[in-house]
C-alpha cells in the first residue's frame, strides 16, 4: 500500500490522520497506541505491545551498558 498522508496541526503538536483502511490493516482503532520502530528500511508502525516494549527497554539498557563489548564483537 502506498499512500500520501498529510501532517496536520493538533494544538501545539503535529499529527497525521490514518485512513480507515490502514487502521483496519494495523488492527487498531481510535484511542489505541502505536509503536514506532526505526528499521533499516525506514520507519514502521505496529500496534503497541507492552511485552515487546519492555523487552526493547531491557535490550537498550544492555546495549548502552555493554557498548564497548558489542563494538568489539561486531569487528
Amino acid at each position: 500500500m502506498t499512500r500520501k498522508l498529510k501532517l496536520t496541526a493538533i494544538g501545539n503538536s503535529t499529527g497525521v490522520v490514518l485512513p480507515k483502511e490502514l487502521l483496519e490493516k494495523l488492527r487498531v482503532q481510535r484511542g489505541d497506541e502505536l509503536m514506532v520502530l526505526e528499521t533499516p528500511d525506514g520507519i514502521a508502525l505496529t500496534p503497541f505491545d507492552p511485552v515487546f516494549a519492555a523487552q526493547m527497554d531491557v535490550a537498550e539498557k544492555v546495549m548502552r551498558r555493554r557498548r564497548n563489548l558489542l563494538k568489539k564483537l561486531a569487528e
